[in-house]
């Protein structure tokens, strides 16, 4: 009976275990007191405040009504603060995605007309169920083969794009829809006599002001503030009457459930655009909540975030939600606010929600060039100028990559341009994988024993019989033909030394093609008079070629544990006649 209820309590031990993994809302909810909850509310007031205008804003990136940013600013919050990991993050509407969706529908159905939302819809529940996919399969290690560099490369390509379409509204010009942003450039530079100055004064008055106090103090929501001097201010120029469009009054309603386009034709064409949409919104979630959980002390579980990310999309598709991720400035003002837990996020969406009710008037006196001030500062702040100046300075492959990726944002669709940034990234790490350092090593001193060094670096005396090679590298089919060809060098350089001894201590793995190489050149050099011995493998790596069936090919007894037992066993095998015509001793197993 005692063994029943034992086995009954670790299996109840074990779902609850499951469920706060799958489910960590029901860690946190538990820790929720009355300090707690005024700290949260107090958070979800100010994170309204900043997302009121930078959701208008964003969903007027992505070519959308301005109530879409604000419905995705209310139910993705919720998703993620109850299923995602970090208790501090905020989702929901964000600028390169905005931009990334846009350019994504657009390319396949004509921004304005009523198909538009309906394939923005398809488009975020296809990333979502990507997410969500990715989550499930344990690919939290996903977002570590996109490289900072090229996050860098492709966010400042978007500020560009981002800026050049807010250039119509911020002139004031008729500048055509659908153009690549050179065209936007050539148009506006051909039509500069045509700007309506009132549209361009309101736009500096709110860059100003936004700056101005940004610089006097960090604790007024800066962008809410210069909108508002800049509606004070078209307001004072009677700008309506001049020609100066307004953003207009918001709907007053709820998000509303409408159907993605599901249709086969939309699903297929909309695919490689959700891939790449869907691994750049886990980049920024999962790239931001580490940068918040370092401050925090928390500990970020990337797949649970993937789940949280990946359900927040699919359940928003449904509900007039538009493609979302982390925001690192709402996240950044709603940690700062003192939030304890996600609570304070799912304060500020029921806030967004009774100004969407009780005031959706808020956005009818915004002129649309104040909105498009706003959106070029946001532009600017997504160019990391520092970084980019450190990878121009650093690396060329870095810099290289960099360029590539920001140009081909620039120039092709963007979801090609993070493929080919993440793609140059992997050949370059392909490249060095696949060419690893063989030093020639020798001992420091006699004193040191066999600390190995650099031949070369150090100028260290070898012995005239016997080489010692290493290889900082794993032995992989990339790397085979890199290493078979210096192996070969060696042996042809070798100066009367007919014994090589490989030091495999930088090699992590040897797979199938390199320990056929291994042999192959073992029985090469024999044949020409040498012996191939190895020293200080891994026990990993020994497993894997007796998985192979390759250690006995090569012979046990050519493999040593350490350096001292091969430099013991292979010394004494020297030939003695040139060891008495050497005029120091290399190794202290040396006679």
């Amino acid at each position: 009976m005692s063994k029943r209820i034992v086995a009954s309590d670790h299996a109840r031990r074990n779902l609850m275990k499951t469920l706060r993994c799958w489910m960590p809302f029901l860690v946190w909810g538990r820790e929720v007191n009355r300090h707690s909850l005024v700290a949260d509310l107090l958070a979800g007031l100010t994170g309204a405040i900043v997302v009121l205008p930078q959701g208008v804003a964003y969903a007027m990136i992505a070519g959308l009504p301005p109530e879409f940013g604000l419905y995705t600013a209310i139910i993705v919050p919720i998703i993620t603060g109850l299923f995602g990991s970090s208790r501090h993050m905020v989702s929901g509407p964000a600028a390169a995605i905005s931009i990334v969706v846009l350019s994504v529908v657009s390319n396949i159905v004509p921004q304005g007309i009523e198909a538009y939302i309906p394939a923005v819809l398809t488009l975020t529940l296809l990333a979502g169920l990507f997410q969500f996919g990715f989550g499930l399969a344990r690919m939290g290690m996903l977002v570590n083969f996109i490289s900072h560099t090229v996050v860098i490369g492709f966010t400042a390509g978007a500020a560009i794009l981002i800026a050049s379409s807010q250039f119509k509204h911020v002139l004031g010009l008729s500048i055509p829809a659908g153009k690549p942003f050179y065209a936007d450039w050539e148009f506006m530079l051909g039509h500069l006599q045509d700007f309506n100055g009132y549209s361009l004064s309101i736009a500096l008055v709110t860059i100003g002001s936004t700056l101005l106090i940004k610089k006097m103090s960090r604790k007024v929501p800066a962008m809410l503030f210069g909108m508002i001097m800049g509606s004070l201010f078209c307001w004072l120029l009677n700008g309506v009457s001049q020609g100066v469009p307004m953003v207009g009054e918001l709907s007053g309603q709820l998000p509303a459930f409408i159907l993605p386009d599901l249709s086969v034709g939309t699903l297929s064409a909309m695919l490689p655009g959700a891939l790449a949409i869907a691994i750049l919104g886990l980049v920024e979630a999962v790239a931001i909540a580490r940068a918040i959980a370092i401050h925090s002390g928390q500990r970020i579980d990337g797949n649970q975030e993937f789940i949280g990310q990946g359900l927040s999309n699919v359940v928003g598709s449904f509900f007039s939600c538009y493609m979302s991720s982390g925001s690192f400035t709402r996240s950044g003002v709603n940690y700062d606010a003192g939030a304890k837990t996600p609570l304070a996020v799912m304060f500020a969406a029921l806030i967004v929600v009774l100004i969407l009710l009780f005031a959706p008037q808020v956005t009818a006196f915004l002129p649309l060039p104040a909105m498009a001030g706003a959106i070029m500062l946001i532009a600017w702040n997504l160019i990391d100028v520092r970084h980019i100046r450190e990878i121009l300075h650093s690396s060329k492959q870095e810099a290289s990559i960099l360029l590539v990726t920001f140009m081909s944002t620039l120039i092709v669709a963007l979801e090609f341009s993070i493929y080919l940034g993440v793609l140059m990234s992997l050949i370059f790490y392909l490249k060095r994988t696949s060419t690893p350092k063989m030093m020639e090593v020798a001992p420091k001193s006699i004193d040191q024993g066999t600390d190995l060094r650099s031949v070369q670096r150090f100028q260290l005396p070898e012995c005239p019989q016997l080489k010692i090679i290493r290889i900082d590298g794993s032995l992989f089919f990339g790397a085979v033909d890199h290493i078979q060809k210096n192996l070969i060098r060696f042996s042809e350089e070798n100066h009367g030394r007919n014994h090589i001894l490989i030091n495999c201590t930088g090699i992590n793995f040897i797979d199938y093609a390199g320990a056929e190489m291994l042999l192959k050149e073992a029985r090469y050099l024999q044949e020409k008079g040498f012996t191939l011995s190895f020293c200080a493998l891994k026990n990993t790596v020994k497993d894997e070629l007796a998985a192979l069936n390759f250690l006995a090919k090569l012979g046990e007894e050519n493999f040593y544990a350490t350096v001292d037992d091969a430099l013991s066993t292979l010394v004494p095998r020297l030939n003695p006649d040139i060891c008495k015509q050497c005029q120091q001793r290399v190794f202290k197993q040396c006679p």
